[in-house]
């Protein structure tokens, strides 16, 4: 009896890791760009990320970058103070949108330009996305609006 006892525990411990590397590998087919990380123009420029891959940028519009009338598409940079990442986008920019204001950009860098699929901007005139806060501060140009 007690080997039949540790050869169940042994099945139900073996069946547990199985389940559990099947889910994690389930989750990371079905959702790979759920995973996407944040990168700063900084560190983009330092080593460019292959065409495959899906991230989000975040700084600043670049006074003077941005250029609409170009059909659908927009185009203009973001930079956050040590370097500058030109920026292509097809669709409607948020409302909020515009020169010298925070922003996070979710796309490809093909060929040195950010082809964005999806911009989100600030929310109000204070707010901005704590990852480009840090890349700022990082660069020393971050300034506090409330300060």
């Amino acid at each position: 009896m007690k080997g039949l006892k540790k050869q169940r525990r042994i099945q139900v411990i073996v069946l547990a890791f199985a389940a559990m590397i099947a889910s994690f590998t389930a989750f990371y087919i079905a959702a790979p760009d759920a995973l996407q990380f944040f990168r700063s123009p900084s560190e983009i420029a330092e080593t460019p990320p292959p065409a495959t891959e899906v991230f989000r940028i975040g700084g600043l519009v670049a006074d003077g970058t941005l250029i609409r009338g170009q059909g659908e598409t927009i185009t203009f940079a973001v930079t956050d103070g040590g370097a500058t990442i030109p920026v292509s986008y097809t669709g409607v920019l948020p409302d909020l949108f515009g020169e010298g204001e925070g922003m996070v950009g979710t796309g490809r860098y093909i060929d040195g330009v950010f082809e964005a699929s999806e911009i989100l901007a600030r929310h109000d005139e204070t707010y901005m996305p704590s990852e480009v806060i840090d890349a700022l501060k990082a660069q020393g140009v971050y300034q506090d609006p409330n300060g």
